[in-house]
């Protein structure tokens, strides 16, 4: 039996904060992970949390297992130590089977949980990760007094995951939101692949032979295409935002500018960025383009109540344009409250 409606937005521990109904409603470009367990990239944290929407303290990999406890304590020092204003603060925890875990959460909620508005977690497989997780978290905020609740949001990268997908999604009102993490989910499907999200060059069509035996054209195709697909309809289904997660080499960047804006395209929101110029890819890609953007309020001022339909530069638009404009209208909106020269140039 599922939980019934009413019982759904019920804090799950006497004292808890309530539930949020609507996720709270915030630009989320980027999530730049920084490694809390060196002293330098903590330095560094003052002045990265104007240049982002998201700063996300990393505990799980790319941290070595003798330095958990450091990067755990790094964090909660970063968390502490400075003001965070309009930028979201996230942590990426250890996944629920380490040894790291339980202590990763109630440290954090103890010591931070009045700054964290995110808990990332790894490895979901299913809605009884997500329930756990819902119920120690309310348990903690209860015992430490915080104020507004923690929000869960799953990383979509087993096999067993992607098939609980729309479970996952629909779990708690906590869900933030999802992100692919396509180096563990391919290794969990068995994908013979070595790289960090992106294409890969062997997976693609070929041209039809032609009689005269003419050098047929290979196509590369995106080995990410479906999942994301599958991802951003289970949480745009349930409210909560889809994420692209990380891409890999950093040595690329038109490749890591191709990847994100397949993602944006498809209908995800941002994409994580682990190098500092991954920082500005991601918000080329996920703030509208000026043209577009100004297009789209056209069709906004032209129908203002959606209804209709109206005639713009020779092309019909109607409600279900009026929709698409209003998605772009809506996010160009949010950027503009934090990019000045874009809130300019859109003629916000």
């Amino acid at each position: 039996m599922t939980k019934p409606a009413k019982k759904f937005f019920e804090p799950l521990a006497i004292g808890a904060p309530q539930p949020y109904r609507e996720i709270p409603v915030k630009l989320e470009r980027m999530i730049h992970f920084f490694p809390p367990h060196i002293e330098k990239m903590r330095a560094r944290v003052p002045d990265m949390i104007s240049q982002v929407d998201v700063i996300l303290g990393n505990l799980e990999d790319a941290i070595p297992a003798d330095m958990k406890e450091e990067a755990r304590a790094g964090f909660i020092e970063v968390a502490k130590n400075n003001n965070f204003g309009t930028t979201s603060l996230w942590t990426r925890v250890n996944c629920l089977n380490s040894p790291w875990f339980l202590d990763d959460v109630q440290q954090i909620v103890a010591e931070a949980g009045d700054k964290l508005d995110v808990l990332m977690l790894p490895k979901v497989e299913g809605p009884w990760d997500i329930h756990y997780v819902d119920q120690l978290l309310a348990q903690l905020e209860a015992k430490h007094g915080v104020k507004k609740p923690i929000m869960i949001h799953a990383i979509l990268e087993t096999a067993l995951g992607v098939e609980q997908v729309s479970e996952i999604a629909a779990a708690s009102p906590r869900m933030h939101g999802m992100s692919l993490g396509p180096a563990d989910l391919a290794a969990s499907r068995g994908m013979k692949t070595t790289r960090v999200g992106g294409g890969h060059p062997s997976y693609g069509v070929l041209s039809d032979a032609t009689e005269d035996g003419a050098v047929r054209t290979h196509y590369q195709q995106d080995l990410w295409h479906f999942t994301v697909a599958k991802m951003v309809d289970a949480c745009q289904s349930n409210g909560i935002k889809a994420f692209y997660g990380p891409f890999g080499d950093f040595s690329d960047d038109a490749a890591c500018e191709a990847q994100f804006r397949n993602a944006f395209l498809l209908g995800c929101v941002g994409a994580w960025s682990l190098h500092p110029k991954q920082i500005d890819i991601a918000k080329k890609v996920f703030s509208p383009d000026i043209d577009e953007a100004k297009f789209a309020l056209r069709i906004i001022e032209a129908m203002p109540d959606g209804t209709g339909a109206v005639m713009i530069d020779g092309k019909m638009q109607d409600d279900a344009t009026w929709k698409q404009a209003k998605v772009i209208v809506d996010l160009a909106k949010q950027v503009a409250e934090k990019d000045p020269e874009l809130a300019k140039a859109y003629g916000l």
